[in-house]
């Protein structure tokens, strides 16, 4: 377990071998057995998969290599393609995915976020004793992040849309598809009903023993309950990046260009090819998708594995002019992702887990049921 009393980049190490040290003292079954409690044998691997340093693809050979069989590790394995499922429902929805994906979601009130949440002031200690640490550290375990969206959603009564922005500006592991998902499936917006947390569930997997919160009740009152007073202040969210200024970098026009970005930062992809290598950091994204200073730090961190990497803060516009002259087609490579379809050029394909699960499935499971098919099983 580690300490989460850490600096995030202390919490979460940028160099690519302590990363691989990660992915092999996975412990699969433990991981099964009490990844719901908050002092669980999780992986701390979250991260490096949304930011594409790692694939689900990779830890799931690393694991398997180990000698474990895919049905004694199934549950490791379903919670690594859930980030897959995710993927592939982003692919097939494009801007939909900021949208309630299935039916809008039941009895909300506003747009807008508690106020107690962005405060850390819900009167749980545990709850608001994790939100401070959230934003010092930039982590969240899963557990929480749905004791929070259920509070958030369920209890508070907001729209799911904003207070996910929230969480997602702070995140270390931001990712879109799985963010905006797992929010939606809390607040019955991508699942058939919404989930709901009490004071007895949150004790159970926090260690704790708070009682006489607005929590402390039946899993039926609490479904039918009007706001709690806690949550009834709510407030606009104003959130915005604040990036580092880099100058356009001359590229070599002699040698195509990888372009990688804060979903793939990938050392090992094309790392004999002789191309130029740039981080593009574009401010139309996050200003569209705005995330903190502290994820800017550590996308930039996770940078520095790739040989050879230029960092350029600044619009993709600036770097196609340089190849002006030249056959675009061929001169930028980048690996394909829906954030970043416009990129000209060559698309590699992810490193996905279930390479023929392209499309939509209306569960995760009719998606697991197709990827641990026979044709799919490596």
């Amino acid at each position: 377990m580690l300490s989460l009393n850490n600096d995030p980049l202390t919490l979460f190490p940028t160099s690519y071998d302590l990363i691989v040290e990660r992915i092999n003292a996975i412990s699969p079954i433990k991981y099964a057995k009490t990844r719901n409690f908050i002092n669980g044998d999780v992986t701390y691997l979250s991260a490096y998969i949304s930011r594409g340093v790692i694939s689900v693809q990779q830890i799931k050979e690393a694991v398997l290599q180990k000698g474990y069989k895919p049905y004694e590790i199934e549950k490791f394995l379903q919670e690594l393609a859930w980030r897959e499922y995710y993927q592939r429902v982003w692919q097939v929805k494009k801007e939909e995915l900021f949208t309630d994906l299935k039916q809008t979601q039941p009895d909300f009130l506003h747009y807008q976020i508690p106020t107690a949440i962005v405060h850390a002031a819900t009167g749980i200690k545990v709850i608001d004793d994790h939100i401070n640490t959230f934003y010092s550290t930039g982590y969240l375990h899963n557990h929480i992040r749905m004791y929070l969206a259920s509070m958030v959603c369920n209890n508070a009564k907001s729209h799911w849309l904003t207070p996910a922005r929230w969480m997602y500006y702070h995140l270390l592991d931001g990712d879109l598809a799985s963010n905006s998902c797992s929010w939606q499936w809390v607040a019955g917006s991508f699942s058939s009903k919404k989930y709901y947390c009490n004071q007895e569930n949150i004790n159970k997997y926090t260690d704790t023993s708070q009682v006489q919160t607005f929590l402390d009740d039946s899993y039926e009152r609490i479904a039918t309950m009007p706001v709690p007073n806690a949550l009834e202040a709510i407030t606009p969210l104003d959130v915005k990046t604040n990036l580092p200024y880099t100058e356009v970098p001359k590229l070599d026009t002699s040698k195509p260009t990888l372009l990688y970005n804060s979903y793939n930062l990938d050392p090992l992809w094309r790392a004999t090819d002789n191309v130029n290598r740039v981080l593009l950091l574009e401010p139309s994204h996050f200003h569209k998708y705005p995330v903190s200073e502290k994820v800017i730090d550590f996308i930039i961190g996770l940078s520095k594995n790739i040989d050879g990497i230029i960092v350029y803060v600044g619009e993709i516009d600036a770097i196609i002019k340089q190849y002006a002259d030249l056959t675009i087609s061929n001169a930028f490579i980048s690996k394909e992702h829906p954030a970043f379809n416009y990129y000209p050029g060559i698309k590699d394909n992810r490193d996905w887990m279930f390479p023929n699960t392209e499309g939509y499935y209306p569960s995760f499971f009719s998606f697991w049921k197709k990827g641990m098919s026979s044709k799919n099983k490596k």
